[in-house]
């Protein structure tokens, strides 16, 4: 069976969460296509698989405009393929942080949330399945302005400033269990501190502390 992951970067880390379902979808014997939709997004084919996953991540507010553009000219194939959506995103961070009071996770989900809202109303695709991924800081990968408001915002929210070095904040193994549950075709298995939302629900599960 094919599969396909469809991903757009800036620094890297959606590669990296795209590489990953690879793995875990290759340790199942599927074969894997994974496709940055960077390049010519409304040429990509995406009639010769079965399943399909679609990643990107969120930037001053918005997913990549390449991933924006490839669900518009892909919308129906997606629909038929079932595809799950991931969305990176720092504020989840701050969702899933147990550290972090309630009301602080709280209004982190909530910004999380808004910008997948934004997303669907981009794109007029409503995705079998969202789930909310905890992003990374890649402060080794920006430019100095990027760092400084990247610094700035992680400063506010109570995370890490040390710009010498890169800060992954996302649950693997939550990420996992969604792919096996995705490719079994069960209802999707909570893991402890993660978030999903249900098709056409518009709603999430949090997990509180």
């Amino acid at each position: 069976m094919k599969a396909a992951i469809f991903y757009a970067t800036r620094e890297g880390h959606g590669k990296h969460v795209a590489e990953h379902i690879a793995g875990s979808l290759r340790e199942q014997r599927f074969d894997v296509d994974v496709c940055n939709v960077k390049d010519s997004p409304e040429l990509i084919d995406t009639q010769p698989y079965q399943v399909a996953f679609v990643v990107a991540s969120v930037h001053l507010g918005h997913h990549e405009r390449e991933i924006v553009r490839f669900v518009k000219s892909h919308r129906l194939d997606l629909v038929r393929l079932g595809a799950p959506f991931l969305s990176l995103t720092l504020s989840e961070a701050g969702a899933e942080d147990p550290a972090a009071p309630p009301e602080k996770r709280h209004a982190a989900a909530a910004d999380a949330q808004r910008m997948i809202d934004v997303f669907v109303q981009e794109t007029g695709w409503r995705p079998a399945y969202v789930l909310p991924v905890a992003g990374a800081l890649t402060y080794t990968k920006y430019n100095f302005f990027i760092k400084m408001v990247m610094k700035a915002i992680a400063r506010r929210a109570g995370g890490p400033t040390d710009t010498s070095r890169d800060y992954d904040f996302t649950d693997w193994a939550a990420l996992d269990q969604f792919v096996r549950d995705r490719v079994k075709g069960e209802t999707i298995t909570q893991v402890p501190g993660s978030r999903f939302l249900v098709p056409g629900s518009g709603s999430r599960f949090p997990t509180e502390p």
